[in-house]
C-alpha cells in the first residue's frame, strides 16, 4: 500500500486518538495474559448477552451441522484470492541478526522469549510499561521521528530479526505501511471497487480530510474488505485445501498482527500527550472487540493445526491426518481466555449473519449452474438463517450489541477511522505469509471478519435492508464476501467443537499430564446437583501432590453429599484418589465441573462400577432391540470385536421387515463392479438429496453415501452374501443397486447374518431372546441408560431387568399400526385405510421407548407410499400386501392405467409415481389430499420377456405366488387385463418408438427391457398393483454416529438407534435400495463405536502411533556421501546436523516434492529453518541416517 500524506493537524488528531485507545493494551496484559488453569469455559461471555452453555447448545443442536454441510456445496466452497501479492512492509533494518545470533534474534522476536510455532500465548507487543500506581497502567518510552510515520508493528518487525538469513531473504518489504489505510479511486491498482454500484466517492476520501472531522458518511464501513480485492485472483476449492499443519513458523506474522492492534498506543506516547486517568474505561470496547476477533482467529488456526497435525504417511502407517492433543493442550491449558474469545467471536459473527438475513434470502442468490447443488445450498442457507427463530438458538443471534461501540465519545469519528485503518493494516500483513495455504485461510478469515463488521456498522446497508430490496445482493455484498462470512462462521463453530474433541483425546492418551480440577457447576444444572462454588481450582503446578489428592477427595465427598454416589462408589473413588490414580485425576481436571458427565466418564472408563454398585462382569456390552438388518449388523460388529451381546426380538423369527426386502442395496462404487463404472458418489448424493426434498439432512446423507461401498464390501466379504448383480432403480441416475444372483437380497443377507452371529452363541458371547418384548428402558440416577425391562410374549412370567451400558434400538417403523392413538393415526390419519407391506409387528415400539426418555422425533409425517404392492387375485382386499419390488420397474416393467395408457416415468422416484397414481382420483388431482374414504386405485405392471429374464428370481417368485401371470401376445394381454387391445397396442408401439429415440414425454431416458418388435409373439408377465404404505422416513432423531438426541441436541447417554426406527436419513422420500444401505451403514457405525470391555481394540480416532520409538543415528555421514544421494529416487537431505532419507516423504510433502528435491544431496538447514520449527523433525526419527560430518 502506498504511503499516505498526513498534515500536521491530521497527525495531531491521530495522536490524540491514540490517547483514547492506549488504555486498552495495558489492560489486555492484565486481563488476558495472566495464566489460569485450563478447563472448558462456562458461564457468561464477556461483552455479550449470553453464556457459553447456550451458545454451545445452539452450536451442537443446529448450527454446526448446517455450517459443515453448507461449506461443502459448490457456491460456498469456491473462493477467489490473490496469493501472489507482495508483502507491503518496510525493508529490514541492517541490525537484523542471523547466523550464529539466530537464537538471540529469536528471543527478541518473542514477546517474552522462546515461544514456539503458533504460540497462542503471544500477546500484543504494546510499547507501554504498566505502572502499578496507575490502575489503568502507564509507562513511557523514547521514539524517533521515523517511528511517528510508521506503525508500531512495522517498526518492531524491522528490528526483531528472523530465525535464519534465508527466512529474512524470502521477504521483499519495499513499502511503508500507513497508520490508516487510504484507497484512491484513481489509483490503477484499485480500478475495480468492491461495490461497483453503491460505494460513493466519500467512502474512499482521505481519512485525514478535515472536512469530515465532525462525522462520517453512512457508507463509511462499506469498504471493509477492499484490502482483499484482487487484480489476479485464483479460484480455490476450499474443500481441497483444508487448514492443517504445514510446519510453517508464523510467529512473526501473529506478532505483527497483535502489534498492529496496539498501534494507537504508541502513537499516543510518541506525541507525549494525553492522560490515561482522564479517559473512561468504556472506550476500550473497540479495542477489546478487535483483540478478541484476532485472538479467535489465532485460536481457530491453532486448533485446526492440532486436529490435523500429523500428515498421512506410509512410513508411519498413517492413512489420514491425525490429531496432536498434546500440542493443543500445550497452547491452551493455561489460557482459557483464548477459548472464551472463540465464543465471543461466534456471537459477533452470528449477529452479523442475522442482520444480513434480508440480503441473503433474496431469490436466485445462489447460482452456479448446478441446479441440485444450488438448491442444496439455498435450503441449507435458509435453514441456517431460520435457526435464529428456534428456541435453542434465538438468544445467541442477538447476544452481541454493536450499538455499544463508538458511542458517547468525543473522538468517535476518529476512533472509527483508526479502527478501520488498523483492520486494513492487519489484513495487509497477511500478504507477508510465505505459506500459501496459511495465507489462503488467513485472508478468508479476515474477509469474513470484514464482511461481518460491514454488516454490523453500515447504516446505509442496513437502511436498505429495512426498506425494500429491489436490487441484487451483490450491490451490497460480493459473492466472495458471502462465502468468506459463512466459512468463517463455520470455522469458529468447528473450532468450538474441536476443543472438546481434542480434550477427550488428551484425557485418553496422556497419563502424565498436570492435574487441574475446576469443580465449577455448569450453569443451569438441575437442583440438587450444585457443587460448592467456593471449591478452589486445583493445579499441580501450584500445590503439592498431597494438596491435589485432598482436593480430589473433597470433590468426591461433595458428590456423595449431593446423593450422586452410593457409599460403595464413594469408597471406590476415595481409594483411587489416595492411590494417585492418574486417570481419575485427568477426568477430574476436565469433567469435575459437570457432575453428570464426570460420573458418566468414570463408569465408561471402568474407574467406577455403575450406580447400583453391581459388578459389570455378568453384563453384556450391548443390548440390541430388534433383529432386522440394522440390529444384526450392530450385533455382529460388536461380537467380532470380542464383545458380548443380547439380541431381543418380539417375534418368533429373526429378520423383521429386512427379510422381505427384494430390490437390493445401493452402493457407489465397489471396485469389482464394472457395471457401476459410470456412477459417482456425487451422482448418488444428488439422487438421494433430490428424493429427500425439503426435509433433506445432508449430514446424514453424506454418511450414507460415503460409507456405501464399505457396507456392500462388508456384506460380501464378512457375511458372505452374493451381490453380483447390479440394476438401476427408480429415482437413480445410474446402476448402483446390488442384489444376489441366487435369491432375494433381504432374505440372503439376513440368512448370512444369522449364520454369522450364531457362531457366537456357543461361546456365550451372544444371547438371543425371541418372543420377548421390551417394556421399558432402565435409566440410572445420572440419566444414563443402564438396561431394559423385558417380558415374555409366550408366557406369564413377570417382567425382569437386563443390564448393559449401551442399548441399541433397531425396532423398525410403524406402518402397520392402525390402532387408536398410533403414530399413524396421529401424523397421517388419511392413510389409515391404505394397505401396507410392513409386517404386523411394525408398531413403532422403539420410538415410544425413546420418547419416554425425552428423545426427539423428526419427519414423523413422512410416510412412504410405495407405488407397487401386489393385489393378490385370491385375496384382493387384504390389508397387508406383498411388495412388487422396485426391481420390476428397474428391469423394464411399465405401468398401465385402467384405460391401457402409460401415465408416468416408471423410473421416477416412489413419491412421484405414487402421486401420478393417486391423481387418477379426481379429488386428489384437484386438492393434493387423499380422502381416507376413497377407494385406492389399481394399475397393471407389465414386463416383456427380456425384462422378466433380467429379473428372473423375482418373476419366478411372484409367478409362483400367483401375483404375476404369463401371457403371449397383445391379444392375451388384453383379455387378461380386460383392457382394449387397440389401446394396449398403441401404447406399446409408442413405447417402442420412444425407446429407439431414447426419451419419452414423461422424461424417461432408460428403456431397458423394452418389448420386442413382434408384439403378437412377445411373452408378457402381468400383475395388478396398488399404492401401499411401505416405509416410515420419520422416527427418532439421531446424529451421524447413531446417538439418540433430545430436542435440545444433547444425546441420551447409552442410547443409540439404527434403521427405520430413526428419522432424517431419507427426508420426504426414500430411494429404493437405500433402506438396506442405511441399516448396514449405521449399524456398522454403532457396532464399531460402542466400548467393548473384553477387547483391547480402541476406536481408530483414539489410536495414536508411538512417536517415542525411533531409529537413532547409528553412523557418521561425510558430506561427500551425502552429495551422492541427490536424485528423486535417492534423496538425502541434511538438516541441523542430521542426515535424513526423504525419498518417500517428498511425494507426501504438503507443499509438493519440488522444495524437497531441490535440497537433495545438500545441507537444507537454512531452507528448513525459514519455514519450519525444529521440533517438526521428531516425526522423521525413523528416516534419520546419521550425523553429518565435514
Amino acid at each position: 500500500m502506498s504511503k499516505t500524506y498526513q498534515s500536521p493537524r491530521s497527525r495531531r488528531r491521530f495522536r490524540r486518538l491514540g490517547t483514547l485507545l492506549c488504555l486498552c493494551c495495558s489492560r489486555f496484559e492484565s486481563i488476558y495474559a495472566s495464566p489460569s488453569p485450563f478447563f472448558l469455559s462456562l458461564g457468561p461471555i464477556e461483552d455479550a448477552q449470553c453464556n457459553v452453555e447456550d451458545l454451545e447448545e445452539a452450536n451442537d443442536s443446529q448450527l454446526y451441522s448446517i455450517l459443515r454441510d453448507i461449506t461443502k456445496t459448490n457456491y460456498f466452497k469456491t473462493f477467489q484470492v490473490d496469493l501472489n501479492r507482495k508483502c507491503p512492509l518496510a525493508s529490514w533494518a541492517p541490525e537484523t541478526k542471523h547466523g550464529d545470533d539466530a537464537d538471540e534474534a529469536d528471543d527478541e522476536f518473542e514477546c517474552s522469549g522462546g515461544a514456539e510455532e503458533l504460540d497462542i500465548d503471544a500477546e500484543p507487543l504494546c510499547t507501554v510499561t504498566p505502572d502499578d500506581s496507575n490502575p489503568f497502567g502507564g509507562g513511557g518510552g523514547t521514539f524517533t521521528s521515523q517511528q511517528s510515520l510508521e506503525s508500531n508493528a512495522l517498526y518492531s518487525l524491522s528490528r526483531a530479526g528472523f530465525d535464519s538469513q534465508q527466512q529474512k531473504d524470502t521477504f521483499s518489504w519495499q513499502k511503508h505501511s500507513d497508520t490508516v489505510v487510504k484507497k484512491k479511486v484513481d489509483t490503477p491498482h484499485h480500478t475495480v471497487p468492491l461495490l461497483t454500484k453503491h460505494v460513493p466517492q466519500s467512502t474512499f476520501d482521505d481519512p485525514t480530510d478535515d472536512s469530515s472531522c465532525e462525522g462520517l458518511p453512512d457508507d463509511f464501513w462499506l469498504d471493509m474488505c477492499h484490502q482483499h480485492e484482487d487484480d489476479s485472483p485464483t479460484t480455490i476449492d476450499l474443500t481441497l485445501n483444508p487448514e492443517r499443519n504445514t510446519g510453517y513458523n508464523g510467529t512473526h506474522i501473529w506478532r505483527a498482527i497483535y502489534e498492529e492492534n496496539c498501534m494507537a498506543d504508541s502513537l499516543a506516547i510518541m506525541n507525549g500527550s494525553g492522560s490515561r486517568e482522564s479517559v473512561d474505561s468504556s472506550t476500550c470496547i473497540e479495542q477489546r472487540v478487535l483483540y478478541k476477533l484476532l485472538s479467535a482467529m489465532h485460536s481457530a488456526t491453532t486448533i485446526s493445526i492440532a486436529m490435523h497435525y500429523y500428515p498421512p504417511s506410509k512410513r508411519k502407517q498413517r492413512t489420514d491426518w491425525e490429531a496432536n492433543p498434546e500440542f493443543f493442550m500445550q497452547n491452551f491449558k493455561d489460557s482459557p481466555d483464548y477459548i472464551r474469545n472463540l465464543h465471543f467471536t461466534y456471537v459477533v459473527l452470528l449477529r452479523a449473519l442475522h442482520k444480513a438475513a434480508p440480503l441473503l434470502r433474496q431469490p436466485d442468490l445462489i447460482r452456479t449452474g448446478n441446479i441440485v447443488q444450488d438448491e442444496t445450498a439455498t435450503v441449507l442457507l435458509h435453514r441456517l438463517l431460520d435457526s435464529s427463530i428456534l428456541e435453542s438458538c434465538n438468544s445467541v443471534f442477538a447476544a452481541f450489541d454493536e450499538s455499544i461501540m463508538f458511542q458517547d465519545k468525543t473522538d468517535a469519528p476518529e476512533l472509527q477511522r483508526t479502527f478501520k485503518g488498523v483492520f486494513h493494516n492487519i489484513s495487509s500483513i497477511l500478504d507477508c505469509v510465505q505459506c500459501q495455504q496459511c495465507k489462503l485461510h488467513g485472508k478468508l478469515h479476515m474477509m469474513g471478519y470484514g464482511t461481518a463488521l460491514k454488516l454490523l456498522f453500515s447504516k446505509e446497508l442496513m437502511r436498505s435492508t429495512s426498506t425494500s430490496l429491489t436490487g441484487e445482493v451483490t450491490e451490497w455484498l460480493t459473492r466472495n464476501e458471502i462465502v468468506a462470512l459463512i466459512n468463517t462462521i463455520a470455522k469458529v463453530s468447528e473450532a468450538i467443537r474441536d476443543v472438546r474433541t481434542l480434550t477427550r483425546l488428551y484425557v485418553k492418551n496422556d497419563s502424565g499430564a498436570d492435574v487441574t480440577v475446576g469443580p465449577t457447576l455448569r450453569s443451569g444444572a438441575a437442583p440438587g446437583r450444585a457443587l460448592n462454588a467456593t471449591n478452589t481450582i486445583l493445579s499441580s503446578s501450584a500445590m503439592s501432590e498431597l494438596e491435589a489428592v485432598d482436593q480430589v477427595v473433597g470433590l468426591v465427598a461433595e458428590l456423595g453429599r449431593q446423593g450422586l454416589l452410593v457409599l460403595d462408589q464413594e469408597t471406590q473413588l476415595v481409594q483411587h484418589a489416595l492411590q494417585r490414580n492418574t486417570a481419575l485425576m485427568i477426568l477430574c481436571k476436565h469433567y469435575g465441573q459437570d457432575p453428570d458427565k464426570f460420573i458418566h466418564m468414570l463408569v465408561q472408563t471402568d474407574i467406577l462400577n455403575d450406580v447400583n454398585g453391581s459388578s459389570k462382569d455378568d453384563e453384556p456390552d450391548v443390548i440390541v432391540i430388534g433383529s432386522g438388518l440394522a440390529g444384526l449388523t450392530v450385533a455382529l460388529n460388536v461380537l467380532d470385536r470380542g464383545g458380548r451381546v443380547v439380541v431381543i426380538e418380539k417375534e418368533h423369527l429373526l429378520g423383521g421387515n429386512s427379510n422381505k426386502a427384494s430390490s437390493g442395496i445401493n452402493a457407489c462404487c465397489p471396485n469389482n463392479d464394472t457395471d457401476t463404472a459410470v456412477d459417482t458418489r456425487e451422482a448418488f448424493w444428488n439422487d438421494t438429496l433430490k428424493s429427500a426434498g425439503s426435509s433433506a439432512h445432508p449430514d446424514l446423507i453424506e454418511v450414507l453415501i460415503n460409507n456405501s461401498e464399505t457396507a456392500v464390501t462388508w456384506l460380501k466379504e464378512r457375511v458372505g452374501v452374493d451381490l453380483s448383480l447390479v440394476a438401476q432403480l427408480g429415482g437413480h441416475s445410474a446402476k448402483r443397486t446390488h442384489r444376489p444372483s441366487n435369491g432375494m437380497a433381504g432374505a440372503e443377507i439376513i440368512y448370512g447374518l444369522q449364520k454369522a452371529i450364531k457362531e457366537y452363541e456357543k461361546s456365550g458371547n451372544l444371547n438371543i431372546l425371541l418372543d420377548t418384548k421390551v417394556t421399558g428402558i432402565v435409566v440410572n440416577d445420572n440419566g444414563r441408560v443402564s438396561g431394559v425391562k423385558v417380558a415374555s410374549m409366550r408366557s406369564n412370567e413377570m417382567a425382569r431387568e437386563l443390564r448393559a451400558a449401551n442399548v441399541v434400538l433397531a425396532t423398525g417403523g410403524f406402518a402397520a399400526d392402525r390402532s387408536a392413538g398410533s403414530f399413524l393415526e396421529k401424523y397421517r390419519p388419511e392413510l389409515l385405510r391404505m394397505p401396507t407391506t410392513a409386517g404386523d409387528f411394525s408398531t413403532g415400539d422403539g420410538i415410544s421407548l425413546a420418547a419416554s426418555l425425552g428423545a426427539a422425533v423428526v419427519d414423523m409425517d413422512k410416510i412412504q407410499v410405495h407405488p407397487t404392492g401386489w393385489v393378490d387375485p385370491a385375496n384382493p382386499n387384504a390389508t397387508t400386501k406383498v411388495l412388487a419390488a422396485e426391481l420390476m420397474r428397474g428391469v423394464g416393467g411399465i405401468l398401465l392405467n385402467e384405460y391401457g395408457s402409460r401415465f408416468c416415468n416408471e423410473l421416477g422416484t416412489r413419491s412421484y409415481i405414487t402421486k401420478q397414481m393417486l391423481a387418477h382420483n379426481a379429488n386428489f388431482a384437484q386438492s393434493g389430499k387423499w380422502d381416507p374414504e376413497a377407494t385406492v386405485p389399481t394399475f397393471f405392471l407389465v414386463l416383456s420377456s427380456s425384462a422378466a429374464l433380467d429379473g428372473k428370481k423375482h418373476v419366478d417368485l411372484y409367478t409362483h405366488k400367483g401375483l404375476l401371470t404369463r401371457v403371449t401376445g397383445v391379444g392375451e394381454l388384453a383379455n387378461h387385463t380386460g383392457l382394449s387391445k387397440s389401446t394396449i397396442l398403441s401404447t406399446l408401439k409408442a413405447y417402442q418408438a420412444d425407446a429407439k429415440q431414447g426419451n419419452d414425454s414423461f422424461g424417461k431416458v432408460s428403456f431397458r427391457g423394452a418389448p420386442s418388435d413382434d408384439l403378437d409373439k412377445e411373452t408378457f408377465y402381468v400383475g395388478r398393483v396398488t399404492p401401499v404404505l411401505h416405509y416410515c422416513m420419520g422416527g427418532i432423531t439421531i446424529d451421524r454416529d447413531g446417538n439418540v438426541l433430545k430436542g435440545n441436541g444433547d444425546s441420551i447417554p447409552g442410547l443409540h438407534a439404527v434403521g427405520e426406527v430413526t428419522g432424517g436419513v431419507h427426508g420426504v422420500n426414500r430411494l429404493g435400495g437405500n433402506s438396506l444401505l442405511e441399516c448396514t451403514v449405521f449399524g456398522t457405525i454403532v457396532g464399531t463405536k460402542l466400548p467393548v470391555r473384553s477387547s483391547t481394540i480402541l476406536p481408530t480416532s483414539f489410536i495414536q502411533p508411538d512417536r517415542t520409538a525411533s531409529k537413532q543415528a547409528t553412523r557418521n555421514v561425510p558430506l561427500s556421501e551425502l552429495e551422492q544421494h541427490c536424485t528423486p529416487d535417492d534423496c538425502w537431505v541434511a538438516i541441523h546436523g542430521d542426515v535424513y532419507d526423504l525419498t518417500e516423504f517428498a511425494e507426501e510433502h504438503p507443499a509438493g516434492p519440488l522444495s524437497i528435491l531441490e535440497l537433495a544431496g545438500k545441507d537444507g538447514s537454512d531452507a528448513f529453518a525459514s519455514v519450519h520449527n525444529k521440533n517438526m523433525l521428531d516425526d522423521f526419527a525413523d528416516d534419520r541416517i546419521g550425523k553429518l560430518i565435514a
